[in-house]
């Protein structure tokens, strides 16, 4: 009989979800309670403040809900927009043409900026776009700020100069999934109306909690909008059974309590070690796994430096290589869970996940498995080249500003 348990544990390094920290999934283990009691606030009303950190804002609204990211893309679409509205979105990657399809399926007039796969959002081109829209028919720009099918990170300040420099009142929607709690996001500065995360990557927590964070601008929008007979559909992500209830520390409806018990022990996480070294420490072991990358030979998808993203490294394989054939070896012989490639670059890239709860340590066993999963596929790496480059800049850069 053949055996059923693998020993050790798996190795998960896909970009999200993520490893969760021990103490996050004690804080989860509770009993039901109601949700309408008295003592409930005291568990939500801290959140609603709380997270709005991690966001980089002071001035926006939380709303927490029971859903996937995608579902958050939803309620910014369909709180802010009516039916036939215009939105310009650039698309460069798997998420970024998820987001316009849902857009084209509810009902909007999507303007497709493309950009090449292993580039991010052009801002230029963004303003070009915006300053030519001398009625202002566009009502809302659409960034994916961390792709992570391409490992590529898009200036989201860049793009905020060039709405403003056009002098333009459209909206700016930006998906945070992979990026809030892990990069510097400045909701506030970049004045970022709808910023959209998942509980399932930064914020260290199982999938299933939506989290968004809306500037003023956007509520003021959103409230005019609830009486037109053009208003596009909502039910369950609708903002003002969510602003009824909140403010008292409640909810429209039954949330998920472990969840809400989790996100307050992962802020606490975040919190202790300092939003600055959460984001210093991605870098650093983003870095690391591009060292390794170039120690191998090989490229990444991002096609310049600035594109880099330090949650995800997305590594093309040689010409002739199936790299579904690698992430399935890493697994079944290593216990080791690598990202696959998605649409455009499905079977020519596979990726290294760095975000969320790791250290030097952790990192550097996906590094080697990566490099014995290649060499046993027919890659011809060095061995433990790129376990040395990552190690060697590991032990000059501290994960830690302090």
């Amino acid at each position: 009989m053949s055996a059923t348990r693998r020993p050790g544990r798996n190795h998960l390094f896909v970009p999200g979800p993520t490893n969760i920290p021990d103490r996050v999934m004690r804080a989860m283990v509770v009993q039901s309670e109601d949700h309408r009691s008295v003592d409930f606030p005291a568990l939500t009303k801290p959140l609603f403040e709380d997270t709005k950190k991690v966001f980089g804002s002071t001035t926006g609204t939380i709303f927490l809900f029971p859903a996937s990211g995608t579902g958050i893309w939803e309620s910014a679409l369909s709180n802010t927009l009516a039916r036939g509205d215009k939105v310009l979105a650039s698309r460069f990657g798997q998420f970024s043409h998820l987001w316009i399809d849902m857009a084209n399926r509810l009902g909007l007039d999507v303007v497709v900026q493309e950009e090449a796969w292993g580039t991010g959002a052009n801002p230029e081109r963004i303003g070009e776009a915006l300053r030519a829209d001398t009625n202002h028919d566009i009502k809302a720009v659409m960034v994916v700020h961390n792709e992570t099918a391409t490992g590529v990170t898009s200036d989201i300040g860049a793009v905020r100069k060039a709405i403003d420099a056009a002098g333009h009142p459209a909206l700016l929607f930006v998906d945070g999934v992979s990026s809030i709690g892990s990069l510097p996001f400045k909701a506030d500065e970049w004045k970022v109306d709808c910023a959209i995360a998942g509980s399932q990557k930064g914020l260290m927590l199982p999938a299933g909690l939506g989290v968004i964070c809306v500037s003023p601008k956007a509520i003021k929008i959103a409230e005019g909008s609830s009486g037109s007979n053009d208003r596009l559909a909502r039910v369950y992500f609708d903002w003002e059974d969510h602003k009824k209830q909140n403010h008292l520390g409640y909810f429209p409806y039954t949330p998920s309590l472990p969840l809400l018990y989790g996100l307050k022990e992962a802020l606490a996480c975040l919190f202790e070690e300092g939003l600055e070294n959460v984001f210093h420490r991605h870098h650093v072991l983003g870095e690391a796994t591009r060292q390794a990358v170039a120690a191998w030979g090989l490229k990444t998808c991002a096609k310049e430096p600035k594109w880099n993203s330090d949650t995800v490294t997305t590594i093309v394989v040689p010409e002739g290589v199936d790299a579904a054939k690698i992430i399935k070896h890493a697994y079944v012989r290593y216990n080791l869970a690598l990202g696959a490639g998605l649409s455009e670059v499905a079977g020519k890239v596979f990726r290294i996940g760095h975000v969320g709860d790791l250290n030097e340590l952790s990192l550097l066993g996906a590094i080697a498995g990566a490099e014995m999963a290649m060499l046993d596929n027919g890659i011809s790496v060095t061995p433990g080249s790129g376990v040395a480059a990552a190690s060697n800049y590991l032990r000059e850069n501290p994960l830690s500003k302090a």
